[in-house]
């Protein structure tokens, strides 16, 4: 877990799950289970009990900021005689399997009950990834998802787009079934109120260039960031079961890039699991994401149940 020997030298101030749901105060839980239900992901177990302790506090949390964030951009478009949307964008990191999804479907569909930002728009940045094509000319197939394995300058460019309050900004689509990139489809954000963008390793930070100009990275452009973080083995064993349970669905799919792995019997299929996750995504998880975790502004620590147990909130 998260946080060092000494309460006193850590950045963060530390909450368990009862703490933050008294955090809360007056805001009321409107979310159904029926809601709840399209939002959840695939193996995830989130309650309405747990949306109203941990979720409820976090966008109360972000609604005061987003608020106070279009008051500062009011003032300043005030001062500049113009005026100018300009979105509170929100990023959510974390290993692959460890929910980050759900949790930014979640916080998507809270956050736009709140009348002041009624517009809150989701991506992944999944869709930035380099087509296989690409990958493969570069050799890095066996990399993907990692850093090199996105087209960094286009993701900046969006995001600068979007922040810069023009009207529309398109975004490319990834396909998890065909594991590529669709060429002939896009998203199109438009000006929403709020900007959730959720990825791997979205809160690495800027490299360092040459004669000293600065290259910005996708944290750059973020108001507030999110770490979704659990134990590494608790990750594997969740990746795991998803790969298991994933034989009889998605890899069963028409076009499925992983349907040599639909028929494989448990014992193949878990091994099978367990090399994916040792050799890419537990190299990418020690090597990239999680140094970023103390980047973050608020970290959600998951117990093996798949409960958030403890909340740890940046004090500066």
């Amino acid at each position: 877990m998260f946080g060092g020997s000494s309460k006193d030298i850590s950045p963060y101030r530390s909450f368990t799950a009862a703490e933050w749901g008294r955090l809360r105060k007056d805001a009321e839980l409107t979310l159904t289970e029926s809601e709840l239900e399209k939002l959840r992901g695939r193996g995830e177990t989130v309650s309405l009990d747990e949306v109203e302790e941990i979720y409820l506090p976090l966008s109360r949390l972000l609604n005061l900021y987003v608020e106070a964030s279009q008051n500062l951009h009011g003032a300043t478009d005030a001062f500049l005689g113009r005026e100018i949307k300009v979105p509170f964008i929100i990023g959510v990191a974390g290993s692959v399997a460890v929910g980050k999804s759900t949790t930014s479907r979640i916080l998507r569909d809270m956050l736009a009950r709140w009348p002041s930002h009624p517009k809150v728009e989701l991506i992944t940045t999944d869709g930035f990834l380099f087509p296989n094509a690409t990958l493969e000319e570069r050799g890095l197939m066996q990399r993907k998802g990692f850093p090199e394995s996105f087209d960094l300058r286009s993701m900046r460019r969006f995001l600068s787009e979007v922040k810069s309050g023009q009207s529309e900004v398109r975004a490319p689509v990834y396909s998890h079934e065909a594991y590529d990139i669709l060429p002939d489809e896009d998203i199109v954000v438009s000006q929403p109120d709020v900007l959730i963008v959720e990825g791997l390793n979205v809160l690495q930070p800027a490299s360092l260039a040459k004669e000293g100009n600065e290259i910005p990275f996708v944290s750059d452009y973020f108001d507030f960031s999110i770490y979704i973080d659990a134990e590494v083995e608790t990750i594997e064993e969740w990746y795991i079961e998803r790969f298991m349970s994933l034989r009889h669905t998605a890899f069963r799919e028409p076009g499925a890039y992983f349907r040599r792995y639909a028929d494989l019997d448990d014992e193949a299929a878990r091994a099978t699991a367990h090399d994916i996750w040792r050799r890419i995504n537990m190299t990418n998880l020690m090597e990239n994401i999680l140094p970023t975790r103390g980047r973050a502004d608020l970290i959600l620590h998951k117990s093996s149940t798949h409960q958030i147990d403890q909340v740890l909130l940046r004090k500066i």
